[in-house]
């Protein structure tokens, strides 16, 4: 999953003709997080993710991407064992619709996932 996250890092990070170091320093940490993610070692966090995109001026889209599929499976299945409330109530006015519509929006957007991969 990291994979292409890793490689459009290290290919921005070389285009700019930054070191690991410059782009350690840039986050706030050191080269060792930079090797971490341009190795696949760990996932970046958001913050991490959107300060390398001010740095590089670019979009790390690749990242999301791969990401997506997955977290719409764990999420459809989480949304299939959904206990229902005890009592309903005006706050829950909403719930029904609400789940109905992302469950239907994950099974559309899971269908294009698989006909693409």
């Amino acid at each position: 999953m990291h994979h292409d996250f890793s490689l459009d890092l290290r290919a921005a990070r070389r285009k700019a003709g930054l070191t690991q170091a410059d782009c350690g320093h840039l986050l706030g940490g050191s080269t060792k997080i930079i090797r971490q993610l341009e190795d696949g070692q760990r996932a970046p966090t958001l913050t991490e993710i959107s300060m390398l995109s001010l740095i590089f001026g670019r979009s790390f889209e690749s990242y999301f991407s791969a990401l997506m599929p997955s977290l719409r499976e764990t999420l459809s299945e989480r949304l299939e064992r959904l206990p229902h409330p005890r009592a309903t109530h005006a706050a829950t006015f909403n719930r029904n619709a609400t789940l109905e519509a992302l469950a239907e929006r994950l099974a559309d957007e899971i269908a294009v996932d698989r006909e693409r991969f």
